[in-house]
């Protein structure tokens, strides 16, 4: 066991991706963005630099290229840097990719994987601060893989890169870069896609956390042991396909729940977990269902009204206060 940051477990993720299949490609390798954790993703290119393909300021048209890689027998990663640089690839991510398998009935495969760095960055402003996720969801055939570890990124990347037969949207929230956890190098790695973990264990309410916002529950779950409410943190890792079993298990022990994402309320995901247990969990709860998520506004640049309306650890305590007391 190593304790590494989200950016060397993702790192880690795609070298072995790239050791073990020789399909796997790589369109673009800037996986790290301009943040401080970036020079982990160095030895992807050191080592495997002629795997590299960079392109140009071109999102639609190297996505194409890499959805029609990927029908021929080719396995791509695509590094999309800000999550909202995928809009202009829109009609190949969500009307090509998605209508392979599905259009064909298997007969066509697309094992495309389009990583993205998405979230409430520091100064990213109206146009690179997106939260795409729920777009994703909301397009059928898009398999979405949203981890808040450095072992999940590991083990999920690991998955989609050398096994799915469907296209993936591969969400990396730019704040977990720095994250830590540990990896055990010395296993396979590979985690199964529609598995959630339970992160901590608990007995009062059900905190369903997403991305970044799993690290975020953890804090939230140590402050409030400490005012002798028990939470119960439970994280997805994979959005489509859903693990609800888990999910809906937990609400079953505590009968409150609180779901929190870093997007935005309206349609959001958070919103879309809280109504799947509404629907299917309804009989386990003990009060109404809490959501946590961005307001319903473009994300400002200034940094104390960016910092006013991301979703954070505070956040979750008095939602989940709201429903305890």
């Amino acid at each position: 066991m190593k304790q590494m940051t989200f950016a060397e477990g993702l790192s880690l993720g795609l070298q072995e991706s790239l050791e073990q299949d020789e399909r796997v490609v790589l369109i673009g390798a800037g996986f790290g963005g301009l943040t401080p954790y970036r020079s982990a993703y160095a030895p992807i290119r050191g080592r495997f630099s002629e795997r590299i393909t960079d392109p140009p300021i071109a999102e639609l048209g190297y996505c194409g290229i890499a959805i029609g890689a990927a029908m021929t027998g080719l396995r791509p990663i695509v590094a999309m840097g800000t999550g909202a640089f995928s809009f202009e690839a829109f009609p190949q991510i969500a009307n090509e990719a998605p209508q392979a398998y599905y259009g064909t009935r298997g007969q066509v495969t697309c094992p495309v994987v389009f990583h993205m760095m998405t979230g409430i960055r520091g100064a990213g402003a109206l146009q690179h601060s997106s939260s795409p996720q729920s777009m994703y969801w909301n397009t059928p055939g898009l398999q979405l893989v949203v981890p808040g570890s450095p072992a999940d990124a590991r083990g999920l990347m690991k998955t989609v890169a050398l096994r799915s037969e469907n296209p993936t949207i591969f969400i990396d929230h730019q704040r977990l870069q720095g994250v830590t956890g540990m990896v055990d190098e010395a296993d396979a790695g590979e985690i199964p896609l529609g598995v959630a973990e339970v992160k901590r264990e608990g007995t009062d309410v059900t905190i369903v956390a997403v991305s970044v916002m799993v690290a975020r529950a953890l804090e939230a779950a140590e402050k409030l042991a400490t005012e002798g409410i028990s939470a119960e943190v439970v994280d997805p890792r994979t959005l489509v396909p859903l693990d609800k079993a888990t999910i809906l298990k937990s609400v079953a022990k505590t009968g409150r729940v609180v779901v929190a994402d870093e997007s935005q309320l309206s349609c959001g995901v958070a919103s879309e977990l809280a109504a799947i247990i509404a629907e299917e969990g309804f009989e386990s709860l003990r009060a109404p269902v809490k959501r946590v998520a961005i307001p319903n506004v473009p994300i400002p640049f200034h940094e104390s009204e960016e910092k006013y309306i991301t979703p954070s650890a505070g956040w979750i305590i008095n939602a989940v206060k709201q429903i305890c007391n």
